[in-house]
């Protein structure tokens, strides 16, 4: 017997609700809901979609993200061509690539843009709960915008998807915020930094030793709770902040004051790549245990030129989708039934025809309609029809097609009793079949 292959650990199949499966993921439909909810918001606030390849140069992320991040230090998968000896990565995230194409496209010539996308990333890391080898994220960017408008617009941009998706801010997540300055601010704060960590060598971890050098920032992100109280006491970036970065940080958070929505301030928040310069933020939550962040970004006005084009500001954010729905799941919160409006139950395969005109003229209505296929007797089939969650029955039987009808069926709800359609003029009473509001 040949024995049966199975997907690489950390990378998982996205399978209808209808398969069952012993781990817990997201089905497809939640997925769907979640796509389909982020284009809504999103071409809202005049965002346009772009896609990028999942495979790029491995410079590209060397020089982008930094080589003493973790990402490129640890999990990249990374590998040599065969064909041509070039180096390459499957993208960890997907900021870098969308930069990539802006440059190799002379993208911003005409002006700013706000972009999306969404998609496969990867990291090479030990899978748990809310964390894969191969995940998605949905990736928001505004090039080309200097202005602390912008960073305030997307993180009221992530507030309103929440209230799209049900989670309530404050309760389920909950926004921290902080600036990282500029350049020169960074370097004084850099030299604060080691000279502090340095006078304290003996309390380093070996982490923390090997990054004092070369990423002092990176120590502050440190989860190691013997370090924490050494960290606390270090010297604050806030403290190094120059007039001209305080007023960007003050101007964010005014917008944010205003449109009441609550956060904190938090100086030990550096975000895990290298390109960030001013506001940096995350939205957390306590419902996932230690995996806590759901979405984060800022600002990166050096990277495109980092990148080989003409430098240009640049603010965006990456939002993790496993994890999220994930929350969102632990959560119980309502979200659409994926359930069709009706299933069709077909006695014979000569009423085929029939019913399936009947069927497409509905479709057209804008109805969902699941017809039975392969036959069977009408009990396994009306079975088949509960089971698919649908709220009607379409009843095309011997009898009920000679009368020139369609039996309606409710599956739902017991107090209706079923009633006879027109076959001839199903546009008349398909809006009876639609859902009045979104299942629970």
């Amino acid at each position: 017997m040949t024995d049966v292959l199975k997907a690489i650990k950390g990378m998982n199949d996205i399978l209808p609700g209808s398969v069952p499966r012993k781990d817990k993921l997201p089905d497809s439909a939640l997925w769907l809901w979640f796509e389909n909810t982020v284009r809504s918001v999103l071409a809202r606030y005049g965002y346009q979609y772009i896609v990028t390849p999942v495979v790029e140069p491995t410079a590209l992320f060397v020089r982008g993200l930094g080589e003493v991040t973790d990402i490129v230090e640890k999990e990249m998968y990374s590998f040599t061509d065969a064909m041509n000896g070039d180096k390459l990565t499957l993208r960890p995230e997907a900021t870098a690539g969308i930069v990539r194409a802006m440059v190799e496209h002379n993208a911003l010539y005409n002006g700013p843009l706000r972009l999306w996308t969404l998609g496969a990333m990867f990291r090479h890391e030990r899978p748990q709960k809310g964390r894969y080898r191969q995940f998605h994220q949905l990736d928001v960017e505004a090039l080309g915008f200097a202005g602390p408008d912008v960073d305030a617009e997307l993180i009221l941009l992530v507030r309103r998807l929440w209230t799209e998706l049900g989670l309530v801010e404050g309760q389920h997540v909950r926004l921290e915020l902080n600036s990282l300055g500029q350049p020169a601010e960074r370097a004084a704060h850099r030299a604060a930094l080691v000279a502090y960590f340095e006078a304290h060598a003996d309390q380093l971890d070996e982490d923390a030793r090997r990054r004092l050098h070369s990423n002092p920032l990176r120590i502050l992100d440190t989860k190691n709770p013997a370090m924490q109280a050494l960290v606390d006491a270090a010297p604050q970036l806030m403290d190094h902040l120059g007039p001209e970065s305080l007023a960007h940080f003050d101007a964010v958070r005014a917008v944010l004051d205003a449109a009441g929505l609550a956060y904190r301030v938090n100086p030990r928040l550096v975000r895990g790549m290298d390109y960030y310069n001013l506001t940096v933020f995350e939205w957390i939550t306590d419902q996932l245990g230690s995996q806590g962040t759901v979405c984060g970004g800022g600002r990166y006005d050096g990277l495109i030129e980092q990148l080989g084009g003409k430098p240009a500001p640049a603010v965006g954010f990456g939002l993790g989708i496993e994890r999220l729905l994930l929350l969102i799941q632990e959560l119980g919160l309502p979200v659409p039934s994926a359930a069709p409006d009706a299933y069709a139950v077909v006695a014979d395969a000569s009423l085929v025809p029939q019913a399936m005109s009947v069927l497409e003229a509905l479709r057209s209505a804008g109805l969902t309609v699941q017809m039975h296929a392969g036959g069977g007797g009408l009990k396994s089939q009306f079975k088949k029809a509960d089971a698919s969650g649908a709220r009607f029955a379409l009843v095309f039987g011997g009898d009920e097609v000679d009368r020139g009808v369609v039996g309606v069926k409710p599956l739902r709800d017991v107090s209706l009793s079923q009633v006879d359609r027109p076959l001839a003029d199903p546009e008349a009473w398909a809006a009876t079949l639609k859902r009045t509001a979104p299942d629970a």
